[in-house]
């Protein structure tokens, strides 16, 4: 399967060849979905807790008569009954993550990169590298390709002027190659994939 390459620094274009056991899938749903649960289950913090009743500070004298008032029996204001009280059955801190196989977030990532190409959200960049990290520069060049909403994806040493122009950017983001995943790829509208981040991949996926 081949794709265009572009550049920042020309108007250039070339063709690169991509790996169609890894971009040339049809996509799953149901996979891509699973993966993204197990994502959004473990980014959660867990740390929901409400006060139960013996936890609610408070007398516990009684506050009205066994007999004779004409109400229910109470004891203490501290039941879920009265306000400022515990609550019954409340949330308490828990852990929400859970194991999800190897092969399926593999299968994953694929599908999602499968997706993008499909609906012809991938583009492969040369490199990420500007002259000067400026913000201004670097949106001047990605609008040429069209490119408002866009997760770049490059190996573990980023130019440290791209890195800098695109911390600024609304709607773009940068991360490296190991921290590439499903959630990100789909939240945003276009994939940006370096030369390099490409080829570590084919040897990450294969």
């Amino acid at each position: 399967m081949k794709v265009n390459l572009v550049s920042l620094s020309s108007d250039k274009k070339s063709s690169h060849e991509l790996n169609d056991a890894i971009y040339g899938l049809d996509p799953r749903r149901d996979i891509l979905h699973r993966v993204v649960t197990w994502q959004l289950a473990k980014r959660r913090s867990g740390t929901h807790k409400v006060k139960e009743r013996g936890e609610v500070k408070g007398s516990t004298k009684k506050i009205m008569a066994q007999k004779g008032s004409g109400g229910a029996r109470h004891s203490t204001r501290k039941p879920n009954l009265f306000r400022g009280g515990g609550v019954a059955f409340g949330p308490k801190p828990r852990d929400y993550s859970y194991k999800l196989p190897k092969k399926i977030r593999t299968l994953g990532l694929k599908h999602a990169l499968s997706a993008k190409v499909k609906n012809n959200e991938l583009i492969i960049l040369e490199e990420a590298k500007l002259d000067s990290p400026k913000t201004k520069e670097l949106i001047s060049k990605v609008k040429k390709l069209n490119l408002e909403n866009a997760l770049f994806i490059d190996s573990r040493d980023f130019d440290k002027n791209f890195e800098l122009a695109i911390s600024n950017a609304s709607g773009l983001e940068l991360i490296n190659i190991e921290g590439i995943n499903v959630y990100d790829i789909l939240r945003k509208e276009k994939l940006v994939l370096t030369k390099r981040s490409v080829e570590m991949l084919n040897e990450r996926l294969q």
